[in-house]
């Protein structure tokens, strides 16, 4: 029997960008749009103490309220994002002329629901997602919708403490249920929470919680997240009634953990660390909590409080494909904090082997393609890289062009890995770059930590022009999307 191997992506592979509402749109008070989490990001310099410091996104309730308070001693980036919701048309007629087969975006919930309670959904906020997907449909690009990226009424945070209350599963019901209807004919890919094992790096980000009004934040993050599992679960029904032909998956930061040494002790801890990510897939894949967790929650005194037919809920949600946010790997290594460092997002144990980004992330394409082949061999499901990208400091030069080769440099060696993954028998949906334009960073609020393949030009304090200008890697990135991959010069 002669075996085949695919040796490059499929005809019907999907290229193109990833962005969130939160980082992009601004217009945080037009259109009837409430207030959400992500608008009580406060802009904090990293470089002030001189070091880097990848998260200043945690909110306290003592800062919410200064925040709502003394609203103009602050500066809150992700109200102003790059003006996409003006701005759209220009922006979706850029990523046409790259060649997008698809373009990874975000509904706002607080644009849809502005408090997170109303009865019936802000018509305003519908139109103008129904714009954006038309606009896409003009260029032939496929949206794929995230329902919930990093932001949720900020009411929901005030009145329920966030996703630690049961009370936001019927209420994300409701807005996903909206959503998926008045949809169903212009979005077939969707995904229903975003990175969601982030939240237990961010309980604020991830799940709207304010961790100082919790005792164990570790117990919080899970069952936050059991919450989110049922919402999903749901939303993954809805989506099945409504929308038939489409395809709803699930999103983790994928975070493959290495170990230090071939010391036992440092394999069984890398092993540990990359069940922690792996938890939350298993859960939306297979509709069940995986044993291993069991110990873990023994020994960390955590107790998810359940209801009846809850179980029932996780069976008959399960996703249709996994997605995934890749940007470095990790290293495990058997030692005292070695329980609070797995299932991080930054960890302080660096591989020697690996160069590093301008925000000390380490560069490791082969880790993308080691993280594919696990997944695959473990869910045997579609998979989709649809985050991917190098956040740099990004200089015009004088000729007025931007020279970024070490972001093509960058993407080119994720690329060639992920085409070794398919040769290796993954399936592979399609491949979105993150922050194909410039956009607000999550972590940092910072508008100068640019990944996009077009330059906005903003800066950190808002100031600029929100011009328009493609770089050097939009035209070899063209040049990718026409070849299918192959040519990578």
């Amino acid at each position: 029997m002669k075996t085949l191997i695919e040796t490059g992506f499929s005809k019907d592979f999907l290229w193109g960008g990833a962005t969130a509402a939160n980082q992009i749109e601004g217009a945080y008070n037009i259109g009837g749009k409430g207030l959400s989490t992500s608008d009580f990001a406060a802009y904090k310099d990293p470089y002030q103490s001189g070091k880097v410091d990848n998260f200043t996104f945690n909110v306290s309730s003592k800062e919410l309220e200064e925040y709502i308070a003394n609203p103009d001693q602050y500066q809150f980036p992700k109200r102003w994002g790059i003006n996409f919701y003006e701005r759209y048309k220009e922006d979706i007629a850029l990523f046409a002329e790259m060649g997008f087969k698809v373009f990874r975006l975000s509904v706002s919930w607080a644009r849809i629901f502005p408090t997170g309670l109303e009865e019936s959904p802000n018509e305003e906020g519908l139109a103008f997602y129904d714009k954006v997907f038309d606009e896409c449909a003009k260029y032939g690009i496929e949206p794929l919708v995230t329902l919930s990226h990093y932001e949720m009424p900020i009411t929901l945070t005030q009145k329920y403490n966030g996703w630690i209350s049961r009370e936001l599963i019927p209420l994300f019901e409701k807005f996903a249920k909206v959503v998926l209807e008045r949809y169903k004919h212009k979005v077939k890919y969707w995904i229903t929470f975003n990175e969601m094992n982030m939240n237990l790096n961010s309980l604020y980000t991830g799940a709207g919680v304010l961790e100082d009004l919790v005792e164990n934040k570790l117990e919080t993050a899970y069952q936050a997240s059991h919450h989110q599992f049922l919402a999903s679960a749901l939303a993954v029904k809805a989506c099945r009634k409504i929308i038939p032909h489409a395809q709803i998956g699930c999103m983790i930061n994928m975070i493959e953990a290495y170990a230090k040494t071939t010391k036992p002790e440092d394999q069984l801890q890398a092993l540990k660390s990359n069940q922690l990510n792996l938890f939350y897939p298993d859960v939306q894949v297979q509709g069940e909590y995986p044993r291993y967790m069991n110990r873990f929650f023994a020994e960390n005194n955590i107790q998810i409080h359940t209801q009846p037919g809850d179980e029932q809920i996780l069976k008959e949600g399960t996703v249709d494909f996994v997605a995934i946010s890749y940007y470095m790997s990790h290293v495990a290594e058997f030692r005292e904090d070695a329980a609070k460092l797995a299932g991080t997002f930054d960890s302080p144990i660096k591989n020697e082997y690996l160069e590093l980004s301008q925000w000390d992330w380490p560069i490791d394409p082969i880790g993308l393609r080691i993280s594919l082949l696990k997944l695959y061999d473990r869910y045997h499901l579609p998979l989709f890289v649809c985050e991917n990208g190098l956040g740099a400091r990004d200089e015009v030069a004088p000729d007025g062009k931007i020279y970024d080769d070490y972001r093509i440099d960058y993407i080119r060696k994720h690329i060639m890995e992920m085409k070794e993954a398919v040769k290796d028998g993954v399936e592979l949906m399609g491949y979105t770059t993150w922050g194909c334009i410039d956009l607000i960073s999550c972590g940092t609020s910072q508008m100068s930590k640019r990944y996009g393949f077009i330059y906005v030009d903003l800066d950190d304090e808002g100031k600029g022009t929100m011009d328009r200008t493609r770089k050097e890697s939009f035209h070899w990135y063209k040049k990718v999307i026409q070849s299918n991959g192959e040519d990578l010069t």
